[in-house]
C-alpha cells in the first residue's frame, strides 16, 4: 500500500493533468448520455413564451435533449485535451469512453432486468410516480437505436474535431487558438447533431420524416453552436492555467 501510494507521489504534472482532464472528459460524456432521456423545452425554462418557430414546414416551440447541457463542453474538453496531448490522447480517450459508455449502458439494462422489491414499485406514489421499476426502465433503459446513433455520432464527430483541430494548428501554428477550438467545434458539432438524429430517428422504428428530422437537427445544432461560441474565452482562461501549472513544474 505504502508503494503504490509512493507511485501516484510521482506522477509528474503533465501525466497528473491528462488524468483529471480524461476524468472530467469522461464523466461528462457518461452523464451526458444517461441525461439525454430528458426533453425539455428552452423557451418555458427560461421563463419566456414559446416563440412557435417555423422551419422545414416543422412548428413549435424549442425543444433539446438534456444532453446538449453537456455535449458542448465535452467537445471543448476534446480541444483542450488536443492542444496539450495530441492526435493520440484524444483517439485514446475517444474509443475508452465510448467502450465504458457501453460498459454502463450494460449494467443498466442488467439492472432493469433485477425483479424489484414489492414495497419500493410504489414507494414514490405519493409524489406522482405509482410504478417506481416503470420509471427506472423508461429512463435507463434506452433504445437501442438511441444508444448506438448517439455512440456512433460521438466516435465520428470526436474523429473530425481532433483531424480538422491539428489541421488548422499545423497552418495558422500556434497563433488563433479560438480559430482551431471553436472551428473544429462547430463543423464536429454539426455532423454530431444530424448523423444521432438520422440514426436514432430516422433509420430507427420512429422513421422521422425528411422535414423533421432537418428541423430538429437544425435546431439543436443552433444551440450547440452557440453554447460553443460562448464558451470560447473559457478554453482561454484554462489553456492559460493549463500553462501557468505546466510552467511551474518546468520551473521546478
Amino acid at each position: 500500500m505504502n508503494t503504490t501510494v509512493s507511485r501516484l507521489g510521482t506522477f509528474d504534472r503533465p501525466t497528473r493533468l491528462f488524468i483529471v482532464l480524461s476524468g472530467f472528459f469522461v464523466c461528462n460524456a457518461l452523464i451526458a448520455e444517461f441525461i439525454g432521456v430528458k426533453i425539455f423545452a428552452l423557451e418555458r425554462t427560461i421563463g419566456l413564451n414559446p416563440f412557435n418557430w417555423t422551419l422545414f414546414q416543422q412548428s413549435g416551440s424549442l425543444s433539446f435533449t438534456a444532453g446538449v447541457l453537456l455535449w458542448p463542453i465535452v467537445f471543448v474538453m476534446t480541444d483542450i485535451i488536443n492542444e496539450y496531448y495530441g492526435q493520440r490522447g484524444v483517439r485514446f480517450l475517444s474509443y475508452l469512453t465510448a467502450c465504458l459508455i457501453i460498459y454502463a449502458f450494460a449494467f443498466a439494462y442488467l439492472a432493469i432486468l433485477l425483479v424489484p422489491a414489492p414495497w419500493w414499485i410504489s414507494i414514490q406514489s405519493e409524489n406522482g410516480v405509482p410504478d417506481m421499476q416503470a420509471a427506472f426502465q423508461a429512463i435507463f433503459g434506452q433504445g437501442m437505436w438511441i444508444i448506438a446513433g448517439s455512440l456512433i455520432a460521438f466516435l465520428v464527430g470526436q474523429i473530425i474535431d481532433v483531424t480538422l483541430f491539428q489541421l488548422i494548428r499545423r497552418i495558422t501554428g500556434q497563433r488563433y487558438l479560438w480559430l482551431r477550438a471553436t472551428g473544429s467545434t462547430l463543423v464536429s458539432q454539426f455532423i454530431d447533431s444530424f448523423v444521432v438524429l438520422y440514426i436514432a430517428f430516422v433509420l430507427g422504428p420512429q422513421h422521422w420524416s425528411t422535414d423533421l428530422f432537418l428541423a430538429v437537427g437544425t435546431v439543436n445544432y443552433f444551440y450547440k453552436g452557440m453554447v460553443a461560441i460562448l464558451l470560447t474565452p473559457v478554453i482561454y482562461l484554462v489553456h492559460k492555467w493549463i500553462d501557468h501549472y505546466l510552467d511551474s513544474n518546468v520551473a521546478k
